[in-house]
């Protein structure tokens, strides 16, 4: 189970489980040499082995499988030595086999888990599974002509799909938890993660009950392909079950969809179960054989795992992992934060910058890091500044908006240009600050008396005094050795 409660809804808890298909970064098909490209023209990458034509024998794709390998190890999973592959039957105008060769009984990957901050709160999502597939056509729908054609472009695209245990409890959870393991699919680089072209697609199993009541009927919403679709469809999924229990309405096993027009979900169909599907072992492909030497061999080229780089993150720079997390959010973020901090020396402060300023930069203008017109070597520079006490927090705001702004990118000729710099000269501080007692005896009078907000107003003026270039460390102990 998650390893946090969540609150109830109108008295009903709500459970969560995901099937993620992730489409592996192979240059072809899972069990053809047919490319995997994305944008062709319809039809153009499919091949006779894709079609399932006579005489025609799939064969299974190595680097698919080294993908399905390293991610298992990313979550801590059980690799199979042996695997099978079967053929989930089911009749489609874009599966042109009539069947799917998938894996049923024994997956490439079994169990492991997904860890996450929601909030500053640790959570946990078990997996069950994740296993290798390939993926089906596409139907296109010509409505202004009342037509629909077929593109197979997709089909034998290899697959991995992701499966949780039911341990989410809301759909912050659970849109959490996506987006952790799109972080972790394309930090490890097995998945683009592109969720507009239909790389990385949700389902989402939804189901209401009463606190300590058996698991409820599931609906699943198909492919979700956003994190902000993802949680309006969860939520309006939940009020409909609820509402449809309490009129005394019993809840459907379905597949639905999400129309983010009207923000609602609407049945498609019934949901299958396995029976349905008549799963057999698939006679053209032998079992899968993982020797440890195979899997040994994929670990020792692996990168640095985000956990394990967060971990280190807290270890080497004496962050907090809430923080450690939050900056290992992608490979570039991490790379960005562990370039400036190194040559700042001021990790802490870098950090902040970093998930405060320049994020903020970043979301307003929807871009990634690689796009910042702040690079990793200005922002330490800037970092340095702050720390030696060269400008205030409020200058150094102004120095980044002039090089966000693509104003010249030396620092130091920004600060001494825009007159910037801090007042440390001792001599000039006491003179300021003599001044400013002088003139308002009263405000020293109130500090004496134990009025501390009578300090702020000290401050305040010799800021002023000083437009705004006095040290304010400086300042507040001149003042408290001074006013005694």
């Amino acid at each position: 189970m998650s390893t946090v409660k969540s609150a109830l809804v109108h008295g009903y808890e709500v459970v969560i489980g995901f099937e993620t298909h992730a489409q592996l970064s192979t240059q072809s098909k899972i069990f053809s040499r047919a490319p995997t490209a994305f944008g062709a023209a319809p039809n153009t990458q499919a091949c006779a082995v894709d079609l399932a034509l006579p005489g025609t024998l799939p064969v299974m794709n190595k680097g698919a499988v080294e993908r399905a390998i390293e991610f298992g190890l990313a979550v801590g999973s059980h690799i199979a030595p042996r695997s099978i592959f079967a053929r989930k039957n089911y009749f489609y105008p874009d599966l042109p086999k009539g069947y799917q060769i998938s894996q049923f009984e024994i997956p490439v990957v079994q169990g492991g888990q997904v860890e996450f901050f929601l909030g500053d709160e640790k959570r946990s999502v078990r997996l069950v599974r994740a296993h290798l597939e390939e993926d089906a056509g596409k139907s296109l729908h010509e409505d202004f002509i009342g037509q629909t054609g077929i593109d197979l472009n997709r089909a034998g695209t290899p697959l991995l799909e992701i499966v949780t245990e039911p341990d989410m409890r809301s759909s912050a959870e659970a849109v959490s938890y996506a987006k952790e393991l799109h972080k972790i699919v394309t930090w490890i680089g097995i998945c683009d993660g592109n969720m507009q072209e239909g790389s990385f697609r949700c389902d989402a199993n939804v189901s209401v009950r009463k606190p300590g009541a058996p698991l409820g009927t599931r609906r699943e919403i198909k492919n979700l392909n956003s994190f902000k679709f993802m949680q309006q469809a969860i939520d309006f999924e939940v009020r409909w079950q609820i509402e449809r229990i309490e009129d005394g309405h019993a809840i459907e096993q379905a597949t639905v969809l999400f129309n983010p027009d009207t923000g609602e979900t609407r049945a498609m169909r019934s949901k299958e179960d396995a029976a349905d599907y008549r799963y057999f072992p698939d006679p053209d492909l032998p079992p899968l054989v993982i020797a440890d030497e195979w899997v040994q061999r994929v670990r020792a080229t692996m990168t640095e795992l985000p956990r394990a780089m967060a971990q280190r993150f807290a270890s080497d720079y004496g962050l907090s992992d809430y923080d450690a997390t939050a900056l290992t959010q992608s490979r570039a973020m991490a790379a960005y934060f562990e370039a400036t901090a190194q040559a700042c020396a001021q990790p802490k402060l870098a950090g902040n910058w970093i998930m405060g300023e320049l994020a903020r930069r970043l979301n307003a203008q929807e871009i990634d890091i690689t796009q910042a017109p702040v690079g990793a070597p200005e922002l330490a520079q800037l970092i340095k500044r702050i720390a030696d006490g060269t400008i205030s927090n409020n200058a150094a705001r102004q120095v980044f908006d002039a090089l966000w702004s693509g104003e010249d990118g030396d620092v130091d000729r920004l600060i001494e240009a825009k007159g910037l710099k801090q007042l440390n000269d001792t001599g000039a501080l006491e003179q300021i600050v003599e001044s400013v007692l002088a003139a308002n005896p009263k405000n020293v009078e109130q500090y004496r008396g134990g009025n501390g907000k009578a300090l702020n107003a000290l401050v305040g003026q010799i800021m002023k005094a000083s437009q705004g270039k006095a040290n304010p460390q400086q300042v507040n102990e001149l003042l408290r050795r001074k006013i005694g």
